[in-house]
Parts: structure tokens; sequence; C-alpha cells
């Protein structure tokens, strides 16, 4: 039995961080069905290329395993129908300006009055304050949050490479809605549930924010590299990039000994990680022009043995062509026009299998899941 099983999740959301969220409950035996606007769709159907039969891979990214219907909710008619949908729901999921979902009459009060019961997620931009109202966008979210403060090289700033902000806020809601669920097994109440970008950003930066607060000195950006621990990078093999991670003093010991500069170990200099940290313009040069001299796959093998942390910077044909990986990574779904195609699975999914159905089609289950719950 999955952990999810009987809870239905109404599925207002769209681009990224609700559907992935909602795709995960999905993952987790949820019936989640998705709200789209008729005739027009999430965005996300638009954003591309790439598109295969019509799909983009964005939609089908983070929309596996929801039945899709479209309502207007502007009408009179959208808005009956979705209250219907809100009493028979376990959980409401949305990504409306709080003024928005109060037009729309999916407030936590409209929905509470409906379905007490009901577990309620937003998931915003910002909390209550000055910027309530404003939409959350990823890379104006990770400018304003802090991640590019520590992202990219010195004075070059750069996002992560995915919205990573929409990402963490994803698992954050899921997180709270299974909290959530959990307490109304235990009172019989629903409750609403928010997460925002904004404090999911801030959230992110852990180690680097308490240090800042601590000390108040901004931290550098350094690319690849570890603000407090050394070496902790990419470095240049021969042939390709190689990350080494040294997390101990025991580990520098084995990477000078495979390197063949034992001496480095023993230099007060290099001895311990803080003075690593405190030298690490001094040490860096010297480590990159021994690895320089010797093929990647050298280098891992040795370094491996030796119990030293270290790996490829690997392209994506790297990553999905990995036996030892893909068979944990990816799924088969089978999709009426696209065909059969892989995509990533839900990782805490493992212990159940993730849900095949494909990603809807723009209303393709209206009919059957308004027959399906009485609505008509």
């Amino acid at each position: 039995m999955k952990p999810l099983q009987g809870i239905r999740v109404l599925d207002l959301s769209r681009i990224l961080a609700g559907p992935l969220c909602t795709m995960w409950m999905a993952d987790l035996g949820a019936e989640v069905i998705k709200v789209e606007k008729p005739g027009v769709g999430d965005e996300t159907r638009r954003w591309g290329p790439p598109f295969v039969a019509g799909e983009s891979a964005y939609f089908l990214a983070v929309n596996r395993g929801k039945y899709g219907i479209t309502l207007d909710l502007a009408a009179p008619e959208g808005r009956r129908i979705l209250r219907l949908l809100i009493e028979k729901s376990d959980v409401v999921v949305h990504n409306f300006l709080p003024n928005t979902a109060e037009k729309l009459g999916v407030s936590y009060e409209a929905v509470r009055e409906t379905n007490p019961r009901a577990v309620y997620l937003s998931i915003l931009g910002f909390p209550p304050g000055p910027y309530r109202e404003e939409p959350g966008f990823d890379a104006l979210i990770q400018a304003l949050g802090g991640l590019m403060a520590i992202t990219g090289e010195e004075e070059r700033p750069a996002k992560v490479g995915v919205a990573i902000v929409d990402v963490l806020t994803a698992w954050a809601g899921l997180c709270g809605v299974l909290g959530a669920l959990l307490l109304r097994e235990r009172t019989g109440q629903g409750m609403a549930v928010e997460a925002t970008l904004i404090e999911n950003s801030a959230a992110a930066l852990v180690n680097v924010a308490q240090a800042f607060l601590l000390t108040h000195e901004e931290p550098k950006r350094l690319g690849t590299a570890h603000p407090q621990i050394v070496p902790y990078q990419a470095f240049p093999a021969a042939d390709a990039l190689l990350m080494i991670a040294v997390g101990t003093d025991a580990q520098f010991r084995g990477l000078c000994e495979v390197l063949g500069r034992p001496e480095l170990a023993q230099d007060p200099r290099f001895s311990t990680n803080p003075a690593r940290v405190q030298n690490r313009e001094v040490l860096l040069p010297i480590l990159t022009e021994v690895l320089r001299q010797k093929p990647r796959a050298h280098w891992i093998t040795e370094l491996k043995k030796a119990g030293v942390p270290a790996g490829p910077v690997n392209s994506l044909s790297d990553l999905f062509g990995d036996a030892g990986l893909v068979g944990r990574i990816l799924m088969e779904v089978e999709h009426p026009t696209v065909g059969r195609y892989q995509t990533l699975i839900c990782p805490v999914s493992l212990a159940w299998p993730g849900n095949t159905l494909p990603p809807p089609r723009l209303g393709e289950h209206t009919a059957l899941v308004l027959q399906r719950l009485g609505i008509g």
C-alpha cells in the first residue's frame, strides 16, 4: 500500500513548484486531479523547445500521474464545479496570489467553509508583508534570496542551472502536506500550509548564512569550491574535470600520498583544514599542477583506493549513461502521442513504484473525473 493511497488532491497550481509537489504526491499514491484553463492550460505546455508530438518536455517533466480536467473558474458554472471538487478532495494546492485566490473563491477561508477537513497548500513568492502580492519567479528569487551572492565566479554571479528554488519549495510543500495529513488523523480537521519561494531560498543558504550571521562577513563566490573546506572543488585533470571532496585531514593525507607529495600534509600551512582554508591560494595551484599530469580516470581509481572522495564532473550523457545509476533515477511512461519515454522518478518513492499515468493532454479526463465523482 502506498502512503497516500485513498487521498485525493485537487491541483490548481501551474508551472513548476506546485505541479512538481503534486506529482510526487501521485507517486506516493494520491489521486491527483489537475485543473487547467480551457483552451490555454498550464503555461509550461508552451515552454520550449523541445516539443515531442506537440508536448513540451517541461510539462511532461512535472505532470505525470495526474488526471487532467479543464474548468473556467471565471464562470459561475466553473466555480460551482470547483466547490464540488473541493468538497470531495483531501488536499487543495494552488499558487495564485492571495487577491486572485480570494476572487476565485479558493482562499483558505472559502475552502475551509466548504470542506473543513481539507489540507490547503498555497505556494507563494513571499510571506505576509510588503512583498505579499508580488509574483515569485525563480531567477528573481535566486537573486533576491541570496543564492546568487554565493553562486558563480568571484564578480560574476550565476543562477543555478535549474529552477532550484521552485524545486526546494516543492519539497517543502510536500513535507507540510504530509505533516498536516498526519495531524488531521489525530484531530479530524484540515489546516492551511504555506510554502514561499523566498523562505526556501534563504533556508537553502544553511551554513553560509550561519557564518554570515555570526561574523557579518560577506561570503565570496568560489565556483565549485567550498567556503569552509579545502580542497573541495573541481580540478582539471589531463583530459577532463575531476571533483575532489576532501572532508577530513586524514583524507587530505591520502590525497597527498596519491599525488606523490606527502610533504604537503606535514606542512603547517596545510596540515589542518582551517590552515588549508586560510592558505587556499597557495595550496590549490600546487594540487592543480600535479593533477593536470594524468587522466581523470587514473586519479579517480587511485583516490578511491586511498579513501579520498573523488569523481567525474558528468555531462547529462554521462549521468544517464551510467548503468550503475540509471535504473535508480529513471522510469518509463507510455504516452498516447509521445510514445514510450524515460523520465525522472520521485526520489522518495523507491519503496513504491512511481505512478506511470502519463501527463494529461489538455482536458483529457474532464468527463471521466466529473462523472466518477458524481458531479456531472
